[in-house]
């Protein structure tokens, strides 16, 4: 179940796009169901960086659609073992989900990925789940480049709907996120703690609307071994290949109308990624989840989500929006708020954050990509606390990768 993936918040974002539209905002942004054909995609090469071999500029910008709280970076894919590549800008990063997921029309049709093939010789293709919908395309091997950092045959979603016969597993899981528009994104970097997208629970049995085999226009459903599966990138790198680090300025309560941070791949393993003094909280090796309290309340599937839009729990002491922004909260004045989060490891870590008026937000702050205040109760379950984008400002975010040794141990652990 892909419960803690990112893929979740693009619908966050959505709303947001509706919340910014139904207010009179004037973001640029679009709401979903007008952005089922997409906006224009441009690929640019990236801006000229003076920085790192391990580091990556990050923008929280207006992005595809003028979404705020949307972390990007560019991302380079090549044919593997050739020099036909082809550079894509505006790729979520995502500290929830796993692997590099792009469009085939950003492709060139002159670039010719391999596909990736099961042990029977079967064409594999994924259903990705999220919560209002899926992506759905064929799985195939790209050279990644990502700042000086390299991953060869990587395996990648290639998002496109138009690939063999969609199954109605698939289809059946609510709203197709196929397009740049619906996605909000021109593709999706995950980068969170876990190298599989669905790990050992593919392995041993087929997961319905997950992996499939494909011949000719029929898939079915497969199981399907770990190292054929969609791959985070960091642990295939060959340095700085146990986790990352996502550092973003901090932003005023007011918001900015965009600002630019890092990523920095490996932990202990340049002068550049150090662990220092942060707090290291482990989370579970089968979901990536850990404890968060807040206000009494117990929320056991906890997640730090660079995908994320805002800060979304249950709470019954913050006023929910009148429709129809309904999926965020509204106080009347800025709510200062305290949480303890709680890792796997008994360590624990005392958080303060802040919940503003989301249509106060959408009404004078529009403009801004970046809203540190946004938080709302939309989707999660009372067990799920996603600590989204705003709490990564002002932070240096940790993701250490399962099973790799880091200086504050193995993976999986978050830190911040």
């Amino acid at each position: 179940m892909h419960y803690v993936s990112s893929f979740k918040t693009v619908w966050f974002a959505a709303l947001v796009a509706m919340v910014m539209a139904a207010c009179g905002g004037g973001s640029g942004s679009s709401s979903p169901a007008n952005a089922s054909s997409g906006p224009a995609v441009t690929n640019t090469s990236p801006v000229p960086q003076v920085l790192a071999a391990n580091v990556v500029r990050v923008s929280v910008d207006s992005g595809v659609s003028g979404v705020p709280n949307m972390p990007f970076v560019s991302v380079t894919v090549c044919a593997p073992g050739t020099t036909q590549c082809q550079t894509i800008d505006h790729v979520l990063v995502d500290t929830g989900s796993w692997g590099l997921r792009l469009f085939a029309a950003q492709l060139p049709p002159s670039m010719n990925l391999p596909q990736q093939k099961d042990g029977p010789g079967n064409l594999v293709a994924e259903c990705m789940q999220f919560f209002d919908g899926y992506t759905w395309g064929p799985v195939k091997l790209a050279d990644l480049q990502i700042a000086g950092e390299q991953a060869a045959s990587l395996p990648i979603q290639v998002i496109d709907p138009s690939y063999a016969g969609l199954p109605s597993d698939c289809s059946n899981l609510g709203s197709p996120r196929n397009t740049p528009g619906a996605l909000q994104a021109n593709g999706v970097l995950g980068i969170g703690v876990f190298k599989h997208d669905c790990g050992a629970n593919c392995v041993q049995q087929a997961v319905p609307a997950t992996y499939y085999g494909c011949n000719g226009a029929t898939c079915t459903s497969i199981a399907l071994a770990e190292d054929l599966q969609v791959a985070n990138p960091i642990p295939y790198f060959a340095t700085d290949n146990n986790g990352s680090i996502l550092s973003l300025p901090a932003v005023a309560s007011g918001g900015a109308a965009s600002l630019t941070g890092q990523l920095v791949f490996g932990i202990g393993s340049q002068s550049n990624n150090s662990l220092g003094n942060a707090q290291v909280i482990g989370v579970s090796p089968s979901n990536g989840t850990f404890t968060t309290v807040q206000n009494g309340a117990t929320y056991s599937r906890s997640i730090l989500d660079s995908g994320s839009t805002g800060l979304f729990f249950q709470s019954s002491a913050l006023p929910v929006c009148a429709s129809p922004n309904n999926a965020y909260y509204c106080p009347s004045t800025t709510q200062q708020l305290s949480a303890t989060i709680e890792g796997v490891n008994g360590f624990t870590s005392a958080v303060s954050f802040n919940v503003g008026n989301a249509t106060s937000m959408s009404q004078s702050d529009s403009g801004d990509a970046a809203l540190p205040l946004l938080a709302g109760p939309a989707f999660v379950t009372s067990s799920i606390f996603d600590w989204g984008l705003p709490f990564f400002y002002g932070r240096n975010v940790y993701s250490a990768v399962e099973q790799q040794s880091t200086p504050g141990g193995t993976g999986p652990y978050v830190a911040y």
